[in-house]
C-alpha cells in the first residue's frame, strides 16, 4: 500500500471513530441536559450540584455506548483497569464541565435556566475534547494492527533470530 493510501485509510478510520464517538456523545449530551433540567425544575438542588449529578448519569450512559459500540473492537482485557481509567478521565472531564458552569453561576451570576443550559453545553464541549483524547489514548487501547501480528507470526515460524533486510542482502552479494 502506498503512503498516500495508508494515510487515507488512517484518516478514514479516524473519521469513523470520531463519528461514533460523536454519536454516543450526542446521546450522552441529551441525557445530561435532560437530567440537569429535570433536577433543576423538580428539586431544590443547587444548579452546580444538579449539573454534576446529571454529568455522572451521562458518564455511565456513555461508558456503555463507548465500550459496546464505539470501541467494541479495542482490547477487552483488563476491564478493571479500563473502567478505573474511564472513571478517572471522566471525573477530570466533569471537573472541566462543572468548572465552566460554576464560574458562570457563581463568578458572573449567570444562573437563569437559559444561561445555565448554555454554560452547561459549553462546559460539555470543552470537556469532550479532553475526553476524546484521553479515552482513545489511555482507556480503550487499540489492538495491534492485523498486518503487524501476521508479520510477527511469520517471523517466529521461520525461526530466525536476526532478519537482514532484502536491500542489504542484495548489496552484499554484489
Amino acid at each position: 500500500m502506498s503512503e498516500r493510501g495508508a494515510l487515507r485509510t488512517r484518516l478514514d478510520l479516524l473519521a469513523r471513530e470520531v463519528a461514533k464517538f460523536g454519536a454516543v456523545g450526542a446521546l450522552g449530551l441529551v441525557v445530561n441536559i435532560a437530567v440537569s433540567n429535570l433536577l433543576w425544575r423538580t428539586t431544590d438542588l443547587q444548579v452546580v450540584r444538579a449539573g454534576l449529578l446529571a454529568t455522572f448519569v451521562a458518564i455511565l450512559f456513555n461508558y456503555v455506548g463507548f465500550r459496546y459500540w464505539t470501541y467494541r473492537d479495542r482490547d477487552k482485557t483488563g476491564r478493571t483497569r479500563e473502567l478505573t481509567l474511564f472513571l478517572l478521565f471522566s471525573a477530570v472531564g466533569a471537573v472541566i464541565e462543572t468548572g465552566v458552569l460554576y464560574a458562570a453561576t457563581y463568578g458572573f451570576g449567570w444562573n437563569s435556566p437559559v444561561q445555565s443550559n448554555v454554560f452547561k453545553i459549553l462546559g460539555i464541549g470543552i470537556a469532550t475534547l479532553f475526553r476524546f483524547w484521553s479515552y482513545r489514548t489511555w482507556v480503550f487501547k487499540a489492538l495491534p494492527a492485523k498486518e503487524t501480528v501476521l508479520s510477527a507470526e511469520r517471523f517466529l515460524k521461520q525461526g530466525r533470530t536476526e532478519q537482514v533486510p532484502r536491500a542489504e542482502a542484495d548489496s552484499v552479494r554484489r
